[in-house]
């Protein structure tokens, strides 16, 4: 690599880092995973990914866009469910490869029916370590909404 090359990539970043273009940086796969957040409280309610079509739906309609990986599908939050998120801001972080989304979430943001997909904590155990049910409870029955296609 020249020092040229060299140089270029120490704007480059320093450009990702400091500048104010928003250049988002998806994975191989042309991803970004994407944390949302309560907006009031700051709970974690869910990681999830965007594609490059998620995350522009995301900004001109005020509501949360992601990508399903194992559906290979874009879905609009709440779509199903009526369980939506607005978003009251959006962030990237300093490499520009996570978006945090800052919500007012409207019932669950779990499709189990819980408001948070972080509803275990880990503990520690023989085997390393062990799951205990926090906050689980659940705000709707998945199999009414979305039958076994979850």
């Amino acid at each position: 690599m020249s020092a040229s090359a060299d140089i270029q990539d120490s704007s480059d970043i320093h450009d990702i880092e400091e500048g104010l273009a928003f250049r988002p940086k998806f994975d191989a796969s042309g991803l970004v995973t994407c944390v949302a957040t309560d907006a009031a409280s700051g709970e974690v309610l869910m990681v999830a990914h965007m594609n490059d079509e998620a995350l522009r739906k995301t900004i001109e309609s005020g509501e949360a866009w992601y990508f399903s990986r194992s559906r290979n599908a874009l879905w609009r939050k709440g779509e199903t469910s009526g369980h939506t998120q607005r978003v009251v801001e959006m962030r990237i972080d300093c490499d520009q490869d996570a978006v945090w989304l800052r919500v007012e979430q409207k019932g669950a943001a779990c499709h189990t029916g819980r408001r948070s997909c972080f509803y275990r904590k880990v503990e520690a155990g023989e085997d390393g370590g062990q799951l205990a049910f926090v906050d689980a409870d659940r705000l709707f029955d998945p199999e009414t909404i979305y039958g076994n296609h979850t």
